[in-house]
């Protein structure tokens, strides 16, 4: 993919780059992450001008010269063996997701044409959402574009936004509406572990995806418009979790507390997100309140109810 600078053009990490510098970038941060003491090294006698590991310390840590591990991260080498994908990853203390992402980023790229089309969702989908009315369901791409939702989803989440605007033109976008919408973004108490993991995801996709512009154009234009994006983007977080507990703050039902389950979609690199609460609980009559406010809003009044209102 084709390098898209943001912000003001200093070279701050906030840059959508080829896979060779995606890699490189990885592996500085982990190391700029990464403290001597943690890693068994005794302090010098020299100061330090660089945070965490020094490049030639990290490469005897990993069992690599020097030279091969700078143009790892320079960009220059854009690939490395699975041995010393494994080695840097023992040397860096990367957690399981961390190590994927890190084998995602060094795996030899083919030629690829961009990806550019416009996600579709398959009609059995859509149907799946229709058939589940008492759990709130949305389904996603790997830009954060909504494909779809029911409509007990689209009101947990986005009733301010029009039911039907996953069919538009321009979808709403989790990432966006979390970072620069302010009604969705007030529906999170737990804003900030939610922000982290929608970056997260955005970054992994990105590994995946190398050559989207559209995803390219939508991390550009969100570092722009926040500058907390633009910092959470910058030190490239990498999480991997189907299950969360979100603690929201919702303007028809007050505060609830739900799971948060996502199941991705076969053949597809679209993920569907499910919220519920165990039965019986204050959590669940929550959700059983807001279908029955959904309802009354969208049962039509009968002729008396009309003449009454007038």
């Amino acid at each position: 993919m084709g390098q898209a600078a943001v912000g003001d053009g200093r070279d701050d990490g906030l840059v959508i780059r080829t896979a060779a510098n995606a890699l490189g970038g990885f592996l500085r941060s982990r190391r700029e992450r990464m403290t001597p003491e943690a890693a068994g090294i005794a302090p010098g006698a020299t100061r330090r001008r660089v945070p965490g590991l020094r490049r030639e310390e990290l490469a005897e840590l990993a069992g690599v010269s020097v030279g091969y591990y700078t143009r790892l991260e320079q960009g220059v080498s854009g690939s490395a063996s699975s041995a010393v994908i494994d080695a840097l990853a023992v040397a860096l203390r990367l957690d399981p997701a961390e190590h994927e992402h890190l084998r995602i980023l060094a795996a030899p790229r083919r030629p690829t044409r961009p990806l550019s089309r416009r996600s579709r969702l398959r009609p059995s989908v859509r149907e799946l959402l229709a058939a589940i009315p008492g759990t709130p369901a949305i389904v996603i791409d790997h830009r954060a574009d909504v494909l779809g939702w029911n409509r007990l989803g689209h009101a947990l989440l986005a009733g301010h936004v029009d039911f039907d605007a996953p069919d538009t033109r321009i979808r709403p976008n989790i990432a966006r509406m979390l970072f620069v919408d302010p009604h969705h973004r007030a529906l999170y108490r737990d804003w900030h572990a939610k922000a982290q993991v929608t970056v997260a995801a955005l970054h992994q996709a990105v590994a995946r995806h190398p050559i989207d512009p559209e995803l390219e154009r939508l991390v550009g234009q969100l570092a722009v418009d926040s500058p907390e994006f633009a910092r959470m983007w910058a030190r490239r977080p990498v999480r991997t979790c189907a299950y969360y507990l979100r603690e929201l703050d919702h303007p028809v039902v007050g505060r609830v507390t739900l799971a948060n389950e996502t199941v991705t979609l076969p053949d597809d690199d679209q993920q569907i997100g499910l919220f519920y609460a165990p039965l019986g609980t204050p959590d669940a009559d929550a959700l059983t309140l807001l279908a029955h406010s959904l309802e009354e809003r969208l049962t039509p009044a009968t002729p008396s109810e009309q003449e009454n209102a007038r």
